[in-house]
């Protein structure tokens, strides 16, 4: 029970229907017992409806449903739950990761300019770690493997190499784009791009 109660597997969508937070179900059920959500009953696209804390508790567990037990009656975990209150969007930078600096560098290896898959990359810091470069933004480019092992722990001008542009940070984002659907869960699809 501990593990469904801790997982972050519910959707939290401001109160014009953006999603804008991924959350447990035990904070799930704190907000929706306290009137601060309130949680979307889904059955497909045409069945989508408001459900209040009170009428919550009372309703079926489904096939396709998680559901907590407590000593009175099992209850079935939301997928997707509305803010009430709150219609922002707030916006965020990506986390500083391998996958962000290669979808912000588009793919592509910033030496040679080469599309390539994930498995074909690697990440570069720009001035290597053994002169003092840091994890930064402005430090790590996405490579190709083989360049990367020929540049070393050399300047790029050192290995007769020239970045394509200068590396930045990525601007902040609404939240709402860096939402990812990593438990697939299907009710998430109509509030989530994929």
């Amino acid at each position: 029970m501990n593990d469904i109660l801790n997982r972050k597997m519910v959707l939290v969508l401001n109160r014009n229907w953006q999603a804008i937070n991924i959350r447990t179900p035990q904070e799930a059920f704190c907000q929706m017992s306290t009137h601060v959500v309130t949680a979307l009953e889904i059955e497909g696209e045409d069945h989508i409806r408001p459900v209040a804390w009170e009428e919550w508790i009372t309703l079926p567990i489904r096939l396709q449903d998680h559901a907590v037990r407590t000593a009175h009656r099992a209850i079935r975990v939301p997928t997707v739950v509305v803010a009430l209150h709150y219609a922002k969007v707030p916006k965020k930078r990506p986390t500083l990761c391998a996958r962000s600096i290669r979808e912000r560098d588009g793919n592509r290896c910033q030496y040679t300019g080469k599309v390539l898959r994930p498995e074909e990359g690697s990440l570069d810091h720009v001035l290597p770690r053994s002169r003092g470069g840091k994890n930064t933004w402005e430090n790590l480019v996405w490579s190709d493997k083989s360049v990367n092992a020929k540049k070393g722990n050399r300047l790029p001008n050192e290995a007769g190499l020239k970045l394509l542009g200068v590396p930045r940070a990525p601007k902040e984002l609404p939240v709402t784009a860096l939402i990812r659907n990593a438990h697939e869960i299907a009710d998430w699809r109509l509030f989530v791009k994929e």
